[in-house]
């Protein structure tokens, strides 16, 4: 095996305060512990873990290293709170949990702890992927059951095309996939537009509802084609958007008065102005 490039010293003090903050979550679920802390199970925090996952990478985007820092305690208060949960129930404790990491990560990484060879990156990707496959071939009975589902509907549709192409279930270019969004598109228009001049009835905002379904998968597999993640890429627009609405919000207030008093246009102005104070830095 490798020798570790992390120094004792170091390595004591991670042990040590892993061993505090065990305590400390031992104690909010002991008898005299948190009300709160006492009452939660498995599935009462799984959304926590997933909204504080998004916030470790809001401060990354951010480029806030304090923040990251924070957020990423958060993100491990979740693993030590499952984990405590766990054994008290019996199933586990956070040893295993390190354990069976640790056994994984050895196992898929043979260049590293075995004599196998590879030529870059990208070979590393393929074993990762095919030494995953062999350990869950006697788990799942389809391709799609490698994917996760306890990820946004986002990050899903972007992890079961990639399964999909991989068998060659995928298009040769980038202009069918272009096509492919015109035409889920149109198909939503028309929907939208053989209901605009009378009530929509609940079987069409079904099917608006299924065709914008379509179309947001096929922008998706744009992202996918192109090397893009979709869900990074929607979360930095969702910052970008978050910034430029703060600034129209201090416009707003600096000449002390209220939304009611703009018109959308007048709104859009701060806007623009938000845009170019961004393309000055």
């Amino acid at each position: 095996m490798s020798k570790s490039n992390i120094d004792s010293k170091t390595k004591n003090k991670i042990l040590s305060e892993l061993d505090k903050l065990i305590e400390v979550m031992a104690l909010l679920r002991g008898p005299d512990g948190c009300p709160w802390d006492k009452k939660q199970d498995y599935y009462s925090i799984k959304e926590n873990i997933i909204e504080e996952a998004y916030e470790v990478v809001e401060a990354l985007e951010k480029k806030d290293i304090k923040a990251f820092k924070e957020e990423l305690g958060d993100l491990l208060l979740q693993v030590i709170f499952e984990a405590q949960m766990a054994y008290e129930e019996g199933d586990f404790d956070l040893g295993d949990v390190s354990k069976t990491l640790r056994e994984k990560l050895i196992r898929r990484h043979p260049h590293v702890f075995e004599e196998v060879e590879v030529s870059g990156s990208e070979e590393v990707l393929h074993n990762w992927e095919e030494i995953k496959k062999e350990e869950k071939k006697d788990i799942t009975k389809s391709l799609m059951d490698n994917s996760s589902q306890g990820q946004s509907a986002l990050n899903q549709a972007y992890e079961v095309q990639k399964i999909a192409a991989k068998v060659g279930f995928d298009w040769d270019n980038l202009e069918p996939v272009i096509k492919k969004i015109e035409e889920e598109l149109n198909e939503s228009k028309e929907i939208i537009y053989a209901e605009k001049n009378k009530q929509k009835s609940l079987e069409s905002k079904q099917k608006l509802e299924s065709e914008i379904g379509d179309l947001l998968f096929a922008v998706v597999n744009l992202a996918r084609f192109e090397k893009i993640n979709p869900e990074l890429a929607l979360l930095k627009t969702v910052l970008k958007f978050k910034t430029r609405f703060k600034y129209i919000e201090e416009s707003v207030e600096a000449n002390n008065l209220s939304f009611d008093n703009y018109s959308l246009n007048e709104l859009d102005e701060f806007w623009q102005e938000a845009k170019e104070k961004e393309n000055q830095i």
